[in-house]
């Protein structure tokens, strides 16, 4: 096969199967795309990206252990292909996205939305506009730290961000999507590789950690109370002393939670 009709190499990664299927599908109705490879972990996609060396990656942004973000932190700079980001996010969080010139692709994908992203892609390979392109995605990651997703920003430090803070959720429940704001959450509950909104007397799951969500969120309205809550500091009514040193905070919907000593004086330091 001549280097004219050499096939665009795409790799697909994405920690959930269902979803690295429906991209193969959709890549297939194009011409000229070899998929060389499928990953479903960070890690994986590393050693991939250095293996098979695509010209594309279909990257998801929210991976456990090491995100999107990682991936493209933890390759050398020349080693980084072209990228179009899918994730849940809506438009007003991936901004930073934009400025940088990386095509992203919302879930669930659109057929017609990955298929112009990945024919952009192609029209730029092996052109001047693929070097621009890496060095501002060289640009976005020069911000990157672990867990970072909506904004990445240091832990110690989570106002320290180019981009603007979450302003809503995208939630998936029963065969349907909606968006919840923030402003309407009460508190955030951890469990595990995802988080429970709390929004009056109704929960909604989504896919995420507490650290990226923590970080994600305007540190002037949501805190930390505890490993595994963040509150809405507009919905704190008070806060009682309990035991060893811990508080029990109160909502004014008339809920109770926990609040560690660990988070006790930044808690404290908010509300003052």
């Amino acid at each position: 096969m001549t280097e004219a009709t050499a096939p665009f190499r795409v790799m697909i990664v994405d920690d959930e199967p269902v979803a690295r299927e429906r991209v193969r599908r959709l890549l297939a109705r194009e011409p000229g795309i070899e998929v060389v490879a499928e990953c479903g972990t960070g890690r994986d996609a590393v050693a991939g990206v250095l293996e098979h060396r695509p010209d594309l990656l279909v990257l998801d942004v929210q991976m456990p252990e090491l995100d999107g973000f990682g991936v493209l932190a933890a390759l050398p700079p020349d080693e980084v292909p072209l990228v179009i980001f899918v994730t849940a996010f809506d438009e007003h969080a991936l901004r930073a996205f934009d400025v940088h010139a990386v095509d992203y692709v919302l879930k669930p994908i659109d057929p017609d939305r990955l298929r112009v992203a990945v024919r952009r892609a192609r029209n730029e390979h092996g052109l001047a506009a693929a070097a621009e392109q890496h060095a501002r995605l060289r640009g976005l990651l020069s911000g990157w730290t672990p867990d970072a997703i909506a904004r990445p920003a240091d832990a110690s430090t989570p106002a320290n961000s180019a981009a603007a803070p979450l302003q809503r959720f995208l939630v998936k429940s029963n065969g349907k999507m909606f968006f919840v704001n923030t402003r309407d959450v009460d508190w955030i509950e951890a469990d595990g590789n995802y988080v429970r909104l709390h929004v009056g007397s109704a929960s909604h799951m989504i896919r995420e950690t507490i650290i990226a969500v923590e970080r994600a969120l305007p540190p002037s309205t949501f805190a930390r109370i505890h490993r595994s809550a963040i509150v809405n500091l507009d919905r704190i009514a008070e806060m009682r002393q309990w035991s060893s040193g811990d508080y029990i905070v109160v909502l004014t919907t008339g809920a109770r939670l926990k609040l560690s000593r660990t988070y006790r004086e930044s808690i404290e330091a908010a509300i003052r």
